[in-house]
């Protein structure tokens, strides 16, 4: 039997336990239904309540962000891996959209989806690369990534349209732009949903409890047989693939590509920030930070034109989230509703402990399944 203290992955099943989660008050669930409903009406109305168009592009480029902070979530949140590089998909979904409609005349929407599958083969060499170190140099090694992007679409000139940008084609040419932004209003929507529940569906399941314990302690995760790199990996495609959707619509909805937008730090320091700021451990976290990140930012433009001041508050806003709220919004005001829970991170546990932990989990479970001699099954 291999030793715990093996530098030697042990070859079996995936063992990591994922602490428990804090016991909620009764009170939490209602209030929790109640907001979903309350959100979920909001969402869906808005086109119908907003005074003018103008107001309603807002709306289209905050769920745009909305979908960008989630689709970075799915690396930033499970893993804990920060990337400032993403706006790399943003910008090759937009741009792989925008070529395949002007090189191959495929039609808009079947141009985005294989857009987005063709980043996501991209990001499996990158993602090898990238994945092979940690903290700091991780962070270097997407920001190289998205300022290599952003220096190629610009000197390829003939292809890409270089600083000039290139236009993209509308889905939908005889719509008036009030109907346009409409239209894609709900198609955000739809994409961020399915986002949203793909998010859900990993969160609880055992792939999603391995991803939190390398976010925990990834050579802890690796002693207890979690295939880090593999699963890393997996996690950075799906990241990249939510991205570039995100990506690829814009250009669809927008029509204009500008390769300093496409390709920017800015967008990736949005993505974490806004994630950052709602909970990157919670599902409708990137969300919650999106609209409340991305209202600012259209006030700051509105009020104060072209400058910078939207980037100074930015700065300020990231500041105090970092210092005062590094969990994020939606885990603040959760504990307000949970009970205290003797829950500890595998951080501080060793790994002999959460092997010893996992054994009695599994005896206990199968002792309900125990047959008697006559062949039938008995509970202990």
């Amino acid at each position: 039997m291999p030793s715990v203290s093996s530098r030697e992955p042990i070859a079996t099943e995936t063992v990591v336990i994922a602490p428990p989660a804090p016991r909620r008050r009764p009170a939490a669930k209602w209030v929790t239904i109640a907001l979903l409903i309350v959100g979920a009406v909001l969402v869906l109305s808005f086109p119908t309540i907003a005074p003018n168009p103008y107001i309603l592009s807002a709306g289209v480029v905050i769920l745009n962000y909305a979908v960008l902070s989630t689709g970075w979530n799915f690396m930033g949140g499970f893993t804990g891996y920060i990337s400032l590089g993403h706006a790399a998909y943003f910008g090759l979904g937009a741009y792989g959209t925008a070529l395949l409609i002007k090189y191959l005349a495929l039609p808009g929407f079947v141009a985005w989806i294989v857009a987005a599958i063709l980043v996501a083969v991209i990001a499996i060499p990158i993602g090898i690369a990238a994945l092979r170190v940690r903290g700091a140099s991780f962070v270097i090694v997407s920001i190289a990534f998205v300022l290599i992007m952003l220096l190629v679409f610009q000197s390829w000139r003939d292809v890409t349209g270089g600083s000039e940008g290139l236009n993209v084609p509308r889905p939908f040419p005889d719509m008036l732009r009030p109907e346009h932004h409409r239209v894609f209003y709900y198609l955000f929507v739809a994409l961020l949903v399915f986002a949203l529940v793909v998010w859900w569906i990993i969160d609880r399941s055992k792939f999603g409890t391995a991803l939190k314990s390398i976010r925990e302690d990834e050579d802890k995760a690796q002693s207890l047989g979690v295939p880090t790199t593999r699963y890393k990996l997996i996690a950075y495609i799906l990241s990249a693939l939510f991205v570039s959707l995100g990506g690829g619509l814009y250009a669809l909805w927008f029509g204009d590509l500008d390769p300093i937008f496409q390709f920017s730090i800015l967008i990736g320091s949005y993505m974490v920030l806004m994630a950052l700021l709602g909970g990157v451990r919670n599902l409708f976290g990137p969300l919650l930070g999106a609209v409340v990140v991305g209202v600012a930012l259209e006030y700051f433009k509105l009020e104060f034109g072209d400058t910078q001041f939207h980037l100074i508050a930015t700065g300020i806003l990231l500041g105090v989230v970092v210092l005062f709220m590094p969990d994020g919004i939606i885990p603040a005001v959760k504990g307000l509703f949970t009970r205290s829970s003797n829950a500890a991170s595998i951080r501080e546990v060793t790994a002999g402990e959460l092997l010893e932990q996992n054994a009695v989990r599994s005896a206990a479970q199968e002792s309900p399944r125990r047959t008697n001699a006559s062949g039938e099954e008995t509970t202990s």
